[in-house]
């Protein structure tokens, strides 16, 4: 890479992961927290908060998964893919705000499926935006640099939150009014870090207009389908990625949910999360200079093994230090799976049909944490104990690994 410098464009595109991960930020701390404060309130126990928690996440992830392809698709012709980003991470912003109103626990899970959609609809194009914003050899250390410094800017909003709502009482305000200005604050911290590629943004990778662009994205959405059973080299991939992206994104959603159930210091558990934010900052950048010299396909098999790993130690969690420990390897690995993963996936597809890749993409990751954060909640009623739910994630981790080395091996092999 002759020049290791960030251009303006890939600065405005990193800029948006800083915007969205201050709100998945709240998703993992505070939100769960003050939904087990309102639950808690109606006399609903433990073990059903974090069940209700994890079928309100499936049920946004799943809204998604299954009309990520046919957004996808659209946002492949010729000026869509911005108006559709644009429309998705709005409905994020004011669901977010929104959080604010409710008082009931229903309700409020209501509105933050609605405020979930719009976050991971957003995502679909944002992600197919990085074969427009870079070049294929620069994929790797600019999508780690979106997942390093979304990590580190989502900790100015969630630390001015945390005043508010920690100090709650000292400051003379009540709980409601200091989750207000937590959700408010992030909602117009994500809108404009946005503007500046909302501005810059155009779509130099598209299929031009059809007559008719809805049935065409269907039609177009089948040819890929076949398309990609064709390639096995990107079929397996999109299977590994189902299985290994799972337990991430199982672990970053449940994480809070699941500590609160444990009966763990809420507090402790916030600046716990926090700590994973600063971990993950040096660890996604160190990781990105690190594709420079390693293959991405060895980085990512790295990034699995550690995740297995960590998913068997948080089996047995049951105190502090131990939530605290698995924080700061969640840190370490967190940005770097998602980030390489990412880019290794735009390397390996046509740049023109990015959108309709990435949408099958998002089935795969989405549709994962769909699987894993119902698993959580199914088997943690059933059982009555949070543990042994978490037992399910380290065998997905294991199945991905063995899928992805047999795709590691056909993309090396040009199949």
């Amino acid at each position: 890479m002759k020049n290791s410098r960030l251009t303006k464009l890939e600065k405005y595109w990193i800029l948006y992961d800083v915007g969205n991960s201050a709100f998945i930020l709240l998703v993992a701390t505070i939100i769960p927290i003050y939904f087990n404060y309102l639950a808690g309130s109606a006399g609903i126990s433990e073990v059903d908060y974090l069940a209700y928690w994890g079928y309100a996440t499936s049920a946004a992830t799943i809204v998604v998964a299954l009309t990520g392809p046919i957004l996808g698709t659209l946002a492949d012709t010729r000026n869509f893919k911005k108006p559709l980003f644009t429309a998705c991470m709005m409905l994020g912003v004011i669901g977010c705000a929104a959080l604010s109103l409710p008082t009931s626990w229903i309700v409020f899970l209501a509105v933050f499926v609605i405020a979930r959609i719009g976050y991971n609809a957003s995502l679909i194009f944002y992600d197919s935006m990085l074969v427009d914003v870079t070049t294929a050899e620069r994929m790797d250390v600019v999508s780690s640099q979106g997942y390093a410094w979304g990590y580190i800017g989502s900790c100015i909003p969630f630390i001015v939150s945390l005043v508010f709502v920690l100090m709650n009482e000292t400051l003379g305000i009540t709980m409601h009014t200091a989750m207000t200005i937590a959700f408010f604050l992030n909602a117009a911290w994500w809108l404009l870090v946005t503007i500046p590629l909302l501005k810059k943004y155009r779509q130099t990778n598209f299929t031009e207009l059809p007559a008719h662009p809805v049935r065409e994205a269907f039609l177009r959405l089948g040819r890929t389908l076949k398309e990609v059973r064709q390639h096995k080299n990107i079929f397996l991939y999109l299977l590994a990625f189902f299985f290994f992206i799972d337990g991430v994104y199982t672990i970053i959603e449940m994480a809070t949910a699941y500590g609160s159930s444990l009966g763990l210091d809420t507090q402790g558990l916030l600046l716990a999360l926090l700590v994973t934010q600063i971990v993950a900052f040096p660890f996604s950048l160190l990781f990105g200079r690190l594709s420079k010299k390693y293959e991405t396909d060895l980085l990512i098999k790295v990034c699995i093994i550690a995740y297995t790993c960590i998913a068997l130690f948080a089996i047995q969690l049951d105190k502090q230090w131990e939530f605290w420990t698995l924080a700061v390897f969640v840190g370490m690995f967190q940005g770097a799976i998602q980030a390489l993963s990412r880019s290794y996936f735009a390397r390996i597809i046509p740049a023109e049909k990015s959108g309709e890749y990435f949408g099958l993409y998002d089935i795969c990751g989405k549709g994962a944490s769909f699987l894993g954060t119902t698993l959580v909640g199914v088997v943690a009623q059933l059982t009555g104990k949070a543990n042994a739910g978490v037992a399910v994630i380290a065998a997905l981790f294991v199945i991905g690994f063995v899928i992805f080395c047999q795709a590691a091996k056909l993309n090396r092999c040009g199949k």
